[in-house]
């Protein structure tokens, strides 16, 4: 698979996908992902990428040259599956996403920054806009790192076990319930008798009874929805 990633600031996006399970993917040459500078497709002498949006108000627009001279470059040269933009009025971004997305060979996320992007922009090139909830960041990068993550972490050889991905939150319809690891006893708390049983379906039992209360307790919603469509 391969990630193109858009941005006016990509300083913000360099560290965080060099490191971990997308930094080890990478190495691996499981996932590349490439990081533009929005700034170097602007045709004017500075290099601004952002102007007053028309009609007033506050804030600053990204303009649409820099946008479409880069994304046309890159479009130019592969087909994208998707090319996806962060932004709050989107759809909320789920689990279930990020499977589709996880099959797909060429993604490319465009970053907003200040007030947004020219409407031009996502009417034209814009095939996906994804939220991350129902609040504001200064831009698209953590949402596209985040989505980058949640994506690559799902490619067939990426995590050490393949079967970590799919019993992960979210995976079955319900949250994760708790794990343990050793000692057996810490401080006086014990992980319980069925963990350490042997027993596997007692063991798969209880951990679906646990899943089953913490999303009943945290996401009462989405055990409604489980539960209706057992």
């Amino acid at each position: 698979m391969r990630i193109d990633i858009i941005s006016a600031v990509p300083q913000v996006l360099s560290g965080p996908l060099d490191h971990s399970i997308v930094g080890k993917a990478r190495e691996n040459e499981l996932v590349e992902v490439h990081i533009h500078d929005l700034r170097d497709y602007s045709e004017d002498k500075h290099r601004k990428v952002d102007d007053y949006p028309y009609g007033g108000g506050a804030g600053m627009v990204l303009t649409p040259q820099p946008i479409f001279s880069c994304i046309e470059h890159l479009t130019d040269q592969r087909d994208y599956d998707e090319i996806i933009f962060p932004a709050p009025d989107g759809d909320v971004f789920t689990q279930e996403d990020a499977n589709a997305l996880s099959i797909s060979q060429n993604l490319m996320f465009l970053c907003g920054h200040y007030k947004g992007v020219d409407q031009r922009v996502r009417d034209q090139l814009i095939t996906r806009e994804y939220s991350m909830g129902d609040y504001v960041l200064s831009g698209g990068e953590l949402p596209a790192m985040t989505m980058t993550d949640a994506i690559v972490r799902l490619l067939p050889g990426v995590l050490g076990d393949a079967e970590s991905a799919l019993t992960d939150s979210f995976q079955d319809g319900l949250l994760e319930g708790p794990v343990y690891t050793r000692p057996a006893t810490f401080r006086g708390l014990e992980v319980p008798k069925v963990l350490r049983s042997g027993d596997h379906q007692k063991v798969n039992q209880w951990r679906l009874e646990q899943s089953l209360e913490r999303t009943r307790k945290v996401r009462p919603e989405m055990y409604k929805k489980f539960r209706n469509e057992q």
